[in-house]
């Protein structure tokens, strides 16, 4: 079982998310006041593409282990800097299968569709952070650190000292991919 650590949402297009106190997640939608919320996507470079597509990165999850992993290499990050929705603890949320759902707190329910792929804004947060989130394998294979992507299946208020319990989909898993 984890915790989330916080909670941001920002109605603006900014790289930042701000702290809350709490959020609402919205079923079908994401989080209530953010930009990304909605039933087809809301990233720029995805509705350049494709605006008709769903949404499936209405919640964006990280791991707060990251942030203590980037810290020690120079980089300070801290909650909704590098614009995620729902910090956790706690969980390896980037070995969860496709399709895990997660209970935060009380009421909420989000499903697991992805792994974020972060692009090259990360670095004007801060220079070189890019290559800490993003790297090889050892048998070249690309590796993304950058949190992971949800749907919301049950609204309900989030908030910091939430629990977070996980419900694994019925084998075989699938690993995460890019959304």
């Amino acid at each position: 079982m984890g915790v989330v650590t916080a909670v941001c949402r920002n109605e603006e297009y900014t790289f930042t998310k701000p702290v809350r106190s709490s959020i609402t997640l919205l079923a079908g939608l994401g989080v209530e006041g953010d930009v990304h919320q909605g039933v087809t996507v809301k990233h720029r470079s995805r509705m350049a593409q494709d605006p008709t597509q769903p949404n499936l990165r209405q919640v964006h999850l990280m791991h707060a282990e990251l942030f203590d992993e980037l810290r020690d290499k120079g980089h300070a990050v801290e909650p909704g800097e590098i614009g995620e929705n729902v910090t956790t603890r706690g969980i390896d949320l980037l070995g969860l299968p496709t399709g895990t759902l997660l209970h935060l707190g009380p009421e909420a329910v989000v499903e697991v569709t992805g792994l974020r792929n972060p692009c090259l804004q990360i670095d004007g947060f801060s220079k070189g952070l890019l290559k800490e989130v993003v790297g090889k394998g050892s048998a070249g294979e690309l590796i993304r650190r950058a949190g992971i992507m949800s749907v919301v299946l049950v609204g309900g208020v989030v908030s910091p000292g939430d629990e977070i319990q996980v419900e694994l989909p019925a084998e075989p898993h699938r690993p995460l991919e890019k959304v």
